[in-house]
């Protein structure tokens, strides 16, 4: 069954991607004024600043850090490249320490030309090398499979089955999985895969977009919620039922909203979130 309707917004989250026009310090001002309770941080967001008077900024303004965008990218043609990934991986785990981030979302990553098989196998390799800093900054990595549009250079991780199936493999505390309504919900698997990351312990993270008819760009064209054709909240009922209670996180890669005035679109993301998540 359906999840029942948002009330109020404690577990609203919104990525500053999501506001891309604003800085850091104004979309924590915004969000924390507008009753948001959570902030999702992508990585460009942090250049040039303080990690430890963001942290301060953000905790003094109320808001909870969801988590650190992104990671990922394991996939290389040499082994230089490979190792570079990784260490940009290590750097964004220390990242999330110090910004006070549970988690990194990993983007995972793809070559194109590259069998996917190779990619895969890479994925695998580059999360294991992160597993001892990770575990040591308290710091969890989640994996975030990506719609099969992008398997040719985002992610060869595509379908929430082989998130679990990699999770399985790992088998490590440290690692888990991102479920982002956008990427995943034409998988007629959903549901039991959703299942299968509550009863593993696994499931990390919950984004929420829609998916807009026509879409007029495949990245950069992502809807409001209710702005296009994906149950959100009845997969929003999966994931409560498999024992998620984090955040509700709206991550909105959108032209034609990033165009808009950003505090108008605020507010449309507080009607939209009570109305359709």
């Amino acid at each position: 069954m359906p999840a029942q309707k948002l009330k109020d917004f404690s577990k609203l989250c919104i990525h500053t991607i999501t506001t891309k026009p604003w800085d850091i310090e104004t979309a924590v001002k915004k969000y924390a004024a507008a009753g948001v309770k959570g902030i999702t941080i992508w990585r460009q967001w942090l250049e040039g600043r303080d990690l430890r008077q963001t942290r301060k900024m953000i905790h003094d303004e109320g808001l909870e850090v969801v988590s650190l965008c992104r990671g990922g990218f394991f996939p290389a043609k040499t082994t230089g490249g490979r190792q570079e990934a990784i260490d940009e991986n290590k750097r964004a785990i220390e990242e999330a320490h110090q910004i006070g981030a549970p988690l990194i979302v990993l983007v995972c990553g793809a070559v194109p030309g590259q069998p996917l098989e190779d990619s895969r196998k890479q994925i695998q390799d580059g999360i294991s090398a992160l597993l001892d800093e990770a575990r040591d900054a308290n710091v969890k990595l989640a994996i975030e499979p990506l719609h099969p549009m992008y398997a040719d250079d985002r992610s060869a991780i595509n379908t929430l089955k082989q998130a679990n199936d990699l999770c399985e493999t790992l088998n490590d505390p440290a690692v888990g999985v991102a479920v982002d309504v956008y990427h995943l919900w034409w998988d007629p698997d959903l549901q039991r895969e959703i299942q299968r990351c509550g009863k593993a312990d696994n499931l990390l993270a919950f984004h929420i977009c829609d998916w807009r008819t026509p879409t007029v760009d495949l990245l950069n064209d992502r809807g409001l919620m209710g702005e296009g054709c994906i149950n959100i909240r009845e997969i929003r009922g999966w994931v409560e039922d498999a024992g998620f209670s984090g955040f509700n996180e709206v991550e909105i890669f959108s032209n034609r909203w990033w165009g808009a005035d950003q505090d108008e679109f605020l507010q449309e993301i507080k009607r939209a979130y009570l109305k359709n998540a």
